[in-house]
Formats: C-alpha cells, sequence, structure tokens
C-alpha cells in the first residue's frame, strides 16, 4: 500500500494513512471516480429506461418503482454504511460497495443473455431486484468515497479536493444519459450492465492498487440522542439543506428547462444544449470555488450567499424569458449556483465533524441530497400540475431563496462534536 505523507504529523502504522495536507492525484483519482461511477449508474439506466419497456404488459407504476428503487435503497442505507465505514474504516466499504456493484450489474447481464426471463413483466421484476442491489452498492461506496476524502486531505485543501470530487460526479450525471442511449441503441440493456459492471470493477482495482488503508479511528459510544442532537446542529443541519436544495436545482434544471424548451418550440438538439450548459457549468466551478475558499476569498456565508442569488436568478429567467435567449443564461447561473455551493457546504461538513464519524456524517448528508433529489421535481411538478411549468419554477426559485437565507444565517459553522 502507499502511505500518505501527512504535514506537521507523524507518520502511522505501514500501510496506514493519517490526515495529510497534500495528497498526491494518484490517490485520489481512484476515489473521484467512485464518485463518477453511483451518478453515471444512477441516470444512465434511469434516462434510458422507459424507451425500453414501451409495452402494454409494463406497467407505468412498474416502471417507475424500477426507476425509483436505486434511490430508495441509497436514502435507507447510506446512513447505514457511512457508520459502518467509520467503524471498519472506509477503504473496506468502498472496496465492498463497488464489487458488489460490478457483481449485481453482471447478474442482470447473465439472466438477460441466459434468456432466463421472457415476459416483459419478469423482466421489469429483474431489472428492479437489480436495481435495488446496485443502489444498495451505491450507498457503500458513495460515503466511504466522502470519507476518505475528508480523512486523506488536510484543512487547506479540503474545499479544493471536494470540489473536484463534485465535477467528477457531475460528470457522471451527464455522460450518464448521454452513454447510457447509446449504448442502449446499439447492445440493449444488457450491454449498459455489462458496461457499469466494468467500470466498477475497474475503479475497485484501482482503489485496491492505489488507495491507502485509512484505519479506523477510536470512538465513544453514542446512543440515538447524541446522533439526533448531533444532525439537528447547525453545523451539519446548514450545509446539508444548502446541499439538499444544489441538488434539487440540478434535477429540476434537468428535468424542466427541457419542457420550457420544447414549449417554445425548441429542438430536442437545442434542449440537450441547455441541460449540457447547466452541466458543464457546474462541472468546472466547482473544483475553483473550492480552491478560493481554501485559500481564504471565499468564506462560506459569501459562496452560500452568491450560489444561490445565481441560482435563484436562473430560475426566474427560465419562468419568464422564453426562448434559447433565456434557457442559456439560466441554465449557466443555475449551474454556477450549484458548482460554488456544493464544494464549500461539503468541506463544511467536514470541517464541522468528528474524524471518527466522517463517514456516518457523509452518509446523512447524502440522504439529504436524495431527498432534494427527487422531492424537488416533484414540488415543481406539482405546481405546473395546477398552473403553468413557469409558475412551477418561479415557485421554486421562492423556496430556494428562503432556503438560501437560511444557510446564510449568522452562526453557520459551527463544529459538530457531540
Amino acid at each position: 500500500m502507499n502511505d500518505v505523507p501527512a504535514s506537521g504529523q507523524q507518520r502511522g502504522a505501514p500501510g496506514v494513512a493519517t490526515t495529510a495536507e497534500v495528497t498526491p492525484f494518484r490517490v485520489l483519482a481512484p476515489l473521484y471516480s467512485a464518485g463518477f461511477v453511483t451518478a453515471f449508474g444512477a441516470h444512465a439506466v434511469a434516462a434510458s429506461l422507459g424507451t425500453q419497456f414501451v409495452t402494454a404488459q409494463v406497467s407505468l407504476f412498474a416502471l417507475g418503482f424500477a426507476l425509483a428503487v436505486y434511490d430508495i435503497a441509497e436514502v435507507v442505507l447510506k446512513p447505514v454504511f457511512g457508520s459502518l465505514a467509520d467503524r471498519w474504516g472506509p477503504r473496506p466499504v468502498l472496496l465492498g460497495g463497488l464489487v458488489v456493484f460490478a457483481l449485481v450489474s453482471g447478474v442482470f447481464v447473465v439472466v438477460d443473455l441466459l434468456g432466463l426471463v421472457s415476459s416483459a413483466s419478469g423482466s421489469i421484476v429483474a431489472l428492479a431486484l437489480v436495481r435495488l442491489g446496485q443502489g444498495a452498492a451505491a450507498s457503500a461506496f458513495s460515503p466511504a468515497a466522502g470519507a476518505m476524502v475528508g480523512r486523506l486531505v488536510g484543512p487547506t485543501r479540503r474545499g479544493r479536493v471536494f470540489g473536484s470530487y463534485g465535477a467528477w460526479k457531475g460528470l457522471g450525471y451527464t455522460a450518464g444519459p448521454l452513454l447510457g442511449s447509446v449504448i442502449i441503441t446499439f447492445g440493449g440493456l444488457a450491454a449498459l450492465f455489462a458496461t457499469l459492471g466494468a467500470v466498477a470493477a475497474a475503479v475497485a482495482i484501482w482503489v485496491a492498487v492505489t488507495v491507502p488503508v485509512v484505519a479506523p479511528l477510536p470512538r465513544r459510544r453514542q446512543t440515538l440522542a447524541d446522533l439526533g442532537r448531533r444532525l439537528l446542529e447547525p453545523g451539519f443541519l446548514r450545509p446539508t439543506s444548502a446541499l439538499a436544495a444544489t441538488t434539487a436545482a440540478l434535477s429540476v434544471g434537468v428535468g424542466f428547462f427541457p419542457v420550457i424548451g420544447v414549449s417554445s418550440g425548441l429542438p430536442p438538439v437545442a434542449t440537450g444544449a441547455v441541460v449540457a450548459c447547466l452541466a458543464l457549468a457546474s462541472t468546472l466551478v466547482q473544483p475553483r470555488a473550492g480552491r478560493a475558499h481554501d485559500r481564504g476569498r471565499l468564506s462560506s456565508r459569501q459562496a452560500m450567499a452568491a450560489g444561490f442569488a445565481l441560482t435563484v436568478a436562473g430560475f426566474v429567467i427560465a419562468a419568464t424569458v422564453p426562448g434559447l435567449g433565456g434557457l442559456i443564461p439560466a441554465a449557466v447561473a443555475v449551474g454556477l449556483g450549484v458548482g460554488t455551493i456544493t464544494p464549500v457546504a461539503f468541506a463544511d461538513l467536514a470541517a464541522g465533524s468528528r474524524p471518527e464519524r466522517l463517514g456516518q456524517t457523509m452518509g446523512s448528508a447524502e440522504v439529504g441530497r436524495e431527498l432534494g433529489d427527487g422531492g424537488g421535481p416533484l414540488f415543481v411538478g406539482a405546481l405546473a400540475s395546477v398552473a403553468t411549468v413557469a409558475g412551477g419554477l418561479g415557485g421554486f426559485a421562492v423556496v430556494l431563496a428562503a432556503i438560501g437565507v437560511a444557510a446564510t444565517g449568522r452562526g453557520g459553522r459551527r463544529r459538530t462534536r457531540s
């Protein structure tokens, strides 16, 4: 294994990493890739699934359930695996999750190639079970990767590294629908799951070879009351609510900006370019925002204020200015806002958590992101059903503004020490 040099600290046992101010990219890159896998896996299948089951034998409810089980597993299991990462060390949980993700993906390939399920209804059941397994596996390696990033990187580089981690996840969110649709077009669902399994297996091997052991830290006993108090402290609630809001904003933008575009007469190529602008802006700005935060040029409050202002402005523009003249600036503004907030919020979470509870903190925060991912589009869809899509986006902007005011309130960065 590789030891990671610790600035101003003694080395741990051979092959065991301690917290480092300077962690080589070759160590961090597999962790970034694990973030890419979970984002790519979630969106590659979800974006293309409906085109494979347009049949009378599969109800829309069954299709929706197959789409939802991945996220359901993540909401339920991420805090559990985050706690296990604290107890066992994040590396075995990260490796185990990647291996299980690869194996479960392979199961669908085998079932499909052997023709073990012939009916459409049986295929959707098999798909739902595999997606449940993938979601459970992602619930393990996603918070474990975040915890390892927080443990391996010192406080002076935490924002930049979390920005890079978020950028790689952003690439997964962007590449998932694009590559997923191409793979399914030429090879079907089995080819897509084979690709997902191969990518997860490759990242698992990369982690095993490159990433050092991060030993679990001694922990005092924690009761449910202790956990509840810790999760209700401003040092956890504020960055987590900000992450939930930005994830909701990303999902709403990706889901509803094309709807606005189509209603304005734009072709699919144009609406796809709008979504690409949103994702690209978020991906490019995250490492820069994190670096500025590390260097003291962008405080947490400034990042939250600027990020929420940009995001709210983006949705107001999308709701009021028709055509590409409104959607492109709106997408860029939302992307910049999301990308400004995300690395700073993650850095604040890591700074405000005890190192021995970092996995639990990241797992619990990821639940907030998952709820935002599903809740944002649901909220806008509900408003749009009784008004218009523009009205739904306007109402969502009001909610974002309220969350932004709360997130930038005083007492923002209080260390969680329960």
